[in-house]
């Protein structure tokens, strides 16, 4: 077996492992840390400390054996694309340790955020990166879910383009239509809609985007490779004070 086969085999194992560790440590009773304001609830319970100590435990183990075997494989892998699977799967542990207890952000900040992530994600393949943000969004703040669900159907977005989709150039925009955020990622490979739905990356993006209050769909873009329309229903949590 290649050195190629037995990274992908390992990434197969860790992409739902990094992917459902919250919702396991969920149904264990190993919740978050409430962000609620001091004062506001009553002392936590001892079982409620021993059970965040579980937790900072387990995200500290994972993060520190799976997150260094994942940088071998970016550091080691034989293409661009394969360094790229690897990078998405160490960026999506890193989201499990850290914005699982992250306060709520602010849009703007995590729209930020993105970018930054696909312009290195594009450069370090060699693919372009248009990003076309309207320039009057409001600011919201948005929850723990919330934030995780955009930032991880444009990740899953962006990976289909550059590993299935073989794209050199990447276009994304982001507007509002009330009471609606848009974003639209589009690229210039190859669009294969007989794929798409069929496996757990694009049901995971359908599950994400009604949890959003929305929606999404796969059309075929304007240079004959695949466009990505998320509606996400984030405005209606109101603006910053």
């Amino acid at each position: 077996m290649t050195s190629l086969t037995l990274a992908g085999l390992l990434l197969l194992l860790l992409l739902p492992l990094a992917a459902g560790l919250g919702w396991w440590l969920a149904r264990r009773g190993v919740q978050p840390a409430s962000s609620a304001e001091a004062g506001s609830s009553p002392a936590p319970r001892v079982e409620e400390i021993s059970a965040d100590r579980e937790r900072e435990r387990i995200y500290k183990d994972l993060h520190d054996d799976l997150g260094a075997k994942l940088l071998q494989l970016v550091h080691g892998a034989e293409n661009p694309q394969q360094a790229d699977l690897a990078r998405a799967v160490l960026q999506d542990l890193r989201d499990v340790v850290s914005r699982s207890r992250r306060p709520p952000a602010p849009l703007l900040q995590l729209l930020g955020e993105i970018e930054v992530e696909v312009r290195q994600r594009l450069a370090a393949t060699g693919a372009e990166l248009v990003w076309d943000q309207e320039p009057a969004l409001p600011e919201v703040a948005l929850d723990q879910a919330q934030t995780l669900h955009l930032i991880r159907i444009c990740r899953e977005a962006v990976s289909n383009a550059l590993r299935h989709g073989e794209a050199r150039w990447l276009r994304v925009r982001v507007f509002r239509v009330d009471p609606e955020l848009m974003i639209e990622i589009t690229d210039d490979g190859q669009f294969r809609p007989a794929r798409i739905g069929e496996g757990r990356g694009t049901s995971g993006m359908r599950e994400r985007a009604a949890d959003l209050g929305g929606d999404i769909c796969w059309n075929q873009g304007t240079l004959g490779g695949t466009k990505v329309i998320l509606r996400a229903r984030v405005f209606a949590t109101g603006p910053l004070a």
